[in-house]
């Protein structure tokens, strides 16, 4: 069978997320299944050369994979003749740099979210890229999710009719550091290092509103730092300068009236740390990170408001479980193999750097809203390249 061998710059593994999701998950997994098959039948294996600034970290987990090549200079390794894709993960402010020198060596570029930190930052960065005519696509990994994929197919179908709603929940305790390790990295909580999760999660929130349900028109946003003071990977005491929770109410085409709350500071109790609720007129459904329920208005029971009675009915019994249809991997290497066959094949890949500066938009209006303290509205961006 034939091969074909793409070298791939992997800058930021030694992060939380480009480790686990990227490299481990989805390139790795990806070589280890044998390769990914392009339209010809030849069999693409990904080839990767892992950068970051700690050599001794590369190291370990170049040797814990059965990896060779890793370096902490970029330019040698967008240098090496068989590299085609640079991949970005690091932290954001560092992520233009790394961009310009994969255009400038003439590169496909596949990255993290957000592209940038500020809204003009990710405009001229998205033009950059665009114009370059280099193939190019940004990670928006919750549509790729099997729930959000399940929740999508009865958006296709037409199940919900005209929809009226949606209510999403996302987040988890963050420990604070001190008697209990935090979970997520301490810059994380610094503004001043592109923390906040308001640039975090917005930009999650632009594409899974616009691809699913409908382009966002207005956001209204109240942020909050409920946790002022945490403790770093060292030890040390720092104040949050970053907001750590948001709560934001946003207009989408349509009518449709979106509610999604935010929060590394909430306990939950739920099914899962995501969850959507959406509401139709001829049906409604619940979507988390795998599974995803649904009723439809035939079946939708008739409760009655009475306080002084305990409830009779279980609710949660009487939604139908959405069944899976197709196979449902990791969301973060169904965008890797994508990608790939973007870049052997042609194949479509929309999730790009245009669409990318977008979720910067509502972040840093989010942003502004909260610190207003009012509704605005979310102007059409035009990125087209001269």
């Amino acid at each position: 069978m034939n091969e074909r061998r793409i070298g791939i710059v992997m800058n930021g593994v030694t992060g939380r997320m480009g480790l686990r999701q990227h490299l481990e998950r989805s390139v790795v997994a990806i070589r280890e299944q044998g390769g990914l098959p392009a339209a010809d039948g030849t069999m693409i294996i990904p080839e990767p050369i892992l950068v970051g600034r700690n050599e001794l970290k590369l190291r370990q987990i170049a040797e814990q994979y059965g990896l060779e090549r890793w370096t902490t200079d970029l330019a040698e390794a967008l240098a090496e003749p068989d590299v085609e894709i640079y991949f970005d993960s690091q932290l954001t402010q560092l992520r233009e740099k790394g961009v310009r020198a994969a255009v400038e060596a003439g590169k496909a570029i596949y990255c993290e979210k957000p592209i940038a930190e500020s809204l003009d930052a990710a405009v001229d960065l998205a033009k950059l890229v665009v114009g370059s005519g280099l193939k190019n696509g940004v990670v928006m990994d919750k549509l790729s999710l099997p729930g959000l994929r399940k929740l999508k197919r009865l958006v296709d179908g037409g199940f919900f009719g005209r929809i009226l709603s949606v209510r999403g929940e996302f987040g988890y305790w963050v420990f604070e550091g001190d008697w209990q390790e935090a979970q997520r990295p301490s810059w994380n909580y610094k503004s001043e290092e592109g923390g906040g999760i308001i640039l975090d999660m917005f930009c999650h929130w632009r594409y899974v509103l616009d691809q699913t349900f409908g382009e966002v028109k207005s956001v209204y946003c109240q942020g909050a730092t409920h946790i002022p003071t945490r403790v770093d990977e060292s030890g040390n005491e720092y104040a949050a300068t970053a907001d750590d929770a948001a709560y934001g109410v946003f207009e989408l085409e349509g009518g449709i009236v979106a509610q999604l709350n935010s929060s590394w500071a909430t306990r939950v109790f739920r099914d899962e740390l995501v969850e959507f609720h959406v509401d139709g007129t001829e049906g409604s459904a619940v979507a988390g990170l795998r599974n995803c329920r649904a009723q439809h208005r035939s079946a939708t029971p008739k409760p009655v408001w009475n306080p002084d009675i305990p409830a009779t009915e279980k609710f949660r019994d009487q939604w139908a479980t959405v069944p899976d249809n197709e196979p449902m991997d990791n969301g973060f290497k169904v965008q890797w193999e994508m990608f790939l066959r973007h870049v052997v094949d042609d194949a479509p890949f929309s999730w790009d750097f245009v669409e990318a500066a977008k979720g910067v938009q509502l972040a840093e209006l989010g942003l502004k809203s909260w610190h207003e303290g009012r509704k605005l509205e979310v102007p059409a961006l035009d990125l087209k390249a001269n």
